[in-house]
Order: structure tokens, then sequence, then C-alpha cells
């Protein structure tokens, strides 16, 4: 994932999205053998020269200034999760890394606290690419209880979220609009990818969910990019039936973060995550000396 490649690409399959009637682009009728915006006229519309941005998008200036960035973040129309992404790309152009594995990534103690405090609450803990690096009870319940749960605690073992959305038919089931989920674990790897292209790791989750899912290809190669802090999504819960459940990334600064899924009160689906938690509880033990089967 070269930094100047990534740039690039990404400038041109947004400059094809864009038409012209959409951005006041006359076209006084003629045929175009490809949809969107030449060159030439979205850089007539950042304010900067054809040539310039010519060898921005093919890799050629690596010095873009970020009044140049945010002009042609304004051309593109491009949102602000989009915009940040776009100044993420450029400044990995003026890096020299080299392919690198990260640290691992570890559940702090104050993650862990704040883990054990949401008991009532399906969480997970996950890690910058997307690995699950702990759950709670429920969370292990709604989000992967075809799953043993211990496998969190073995590194080698630790299921992904991504792969899990594209290569897991449980968790494809799961929910009822695949697709959105699918185009937002792809879209929040865009982002991790544009802040270090140079994450060997990342490199090799992407290049394995390449080979084994036309789908993952194909939204990868799109380069849409999304920031999933909230998201709204109904599920198909083989143990309770359909939910929907509002997902929320609870960011507490650099390092891996708490995902929780909460339910309207008073909602039939508050009172199916309160039956999941009932129908995943472990038993409670006997009294000592009270025969097994007995009450």
């Amino acid at each position: 994932m070269n930094g100047k490649v990534q740039l690039g690409d990404f400038l041109q399959a947004r400059r094809s999205r864009l038409r012209p009637d959409e951005v006041g682009v006359p076209t006084y009728g003629e045929r175009r053998r490809v949809p969107g915006l030449r060159r030439e006229e979205l850089a007539l519309l950042a304010g900067v020269s054809a040539s310039y941005y010519t060898r921005l998008e093919q890799g050629q200036s690596l010095n873009a200034s970020p009044e140049v960035l945010d002009a042609i973040a304004r051309a593109l129309r491009l949102d602000e999760s989009e915009r940040l992404h776009l100044h993420d790309l450029a400044r990995s152009t003026q890096r020299r890394g080299r392919g690198r594995r990260p640290a691992p990534e570890r559940v702090t103690e104050a993650t862990g606290q704040l883990l054990d405090a949401l008991s009532d609450v399906p969480a997970i803990v996950i890690g910058r690419r997307g690995d699950v690096l702990a759950w709670n009870r429920l969370g292990h319940a709604l989000f992967a209880g075809h799953l043993d749960p211990g496998a969190v605690d073995r590194p080698a073992e630790r299921p992904n979220m991504a792969g899990l959305v594209f290569l897991d038919a449980h968790t494809r089931d799961l929910y009822a609009d695949w697709p959105s989920k699918a185009r937002a674990v792809v879209g929040n790897l865009r982002l991790v990818a544009g802040q270090d292209p140079d994450d060997a790791a990342l490199h090799a989750l992407v290049g394995e969910l390449s080979a084994k899912s036309e789908d993952f290809a194909a939204m990868w190669a799109d380069h849409r990019v999304k920031a999933c802090a909230v998201a709204v999504y109904e599920m198909r819960h083989p143990l309770v039936g359909p939910l929907t459940v509002t997902q929320q990334t609870l960011s507490h600064g650099p390092g891996p973060n708490i995902v929780v899924a909460t339910a309207e009160a008073g909602s039939p689906s508050r009172t199916a995550l309160t039956l999941l938690a009932q129908v995943t509880a472990p038993a409670a033990p006997a009294w000592p000396g009270t025969p097994v089967g007995t009450a």
C-alpha cells in the first residue's frame, strides 16, 4: 500500500465519480470515453494548474500544502472524514518508511476496567485493524456467540471483525443489511491504511481478504472511506431473533477502542438484549450436597 499509489488512486477514484453537471462544468453535448471529470477540469475547480494536479495524482509531487489539499477536497466535494484521509495520504507520501510490523496491541488496565463496568451492555475491544482483543459475555454472545469465547485471549486465534464480516457465514447472516456493514468495515480500514501505509500486518490482512472475498476486493478498489463512530444496524440473532442496535465506538485516546451495542429503552430490541443476557448466563452452581437435577 505505497503512499503515493494510494494518494493517486484515491484522487482518481473520487474524480471519476463527479459528473460535470454536478459541479457546473459545461460539456457542450460531447460524448466522453470515461465518466467523471477530467484532470484539467478538476484542477480548474481547485484553483491549481492542470500540470500540478496531474503530477499530484501520478505521485510525482510530494509537497502539497494543506491549503492546496483543502482546495482539492472542496472541488471533489469530500466530507470531513474524506478530507482528513486526503491529508493523511499526502503526508504518507513524504515518508520513506518500509513495511513494518507494529508492536502487538494489548488491552490496558483502564480499558479492562471499563469493559468490566459495561457488564450489562454488549461490548468488545477492537484494535486499529479490527482485531478483537477482548469482549464481555454479552459482547461475545451478540457478535460471535458461535466462536470460542477464549479465542480473544490467544493472539494467534483472535478473530478479526473484517475477516468475520467477509469470510464468516454466521456474521454475514447476522446483519440484515450486510452490504452497509461491509462498506463501513472497508471504509474504516481505508482510513487506517491512510494513516499508516507501512503497517505490514494491515498489508497482510488486506491481501488475505482481497484474495478470499470478491466483495472485499471490489469495495477496497472503490476507495471509499468511512469513520465508524456511530451506526445503527438491524441484526438477525439466531437465539433472540431480529433486533436493532446502535453500535458506538468509545474512543479514549490512541490504542484499542471499545465498541458497544445499545437499544432504545422499552423497545423490543432492548427486550431481545435482556433475553440474550438470560439465555447465555452461566448456570448457577448447585448448593453443596444438592443432587444434580433437583431444585
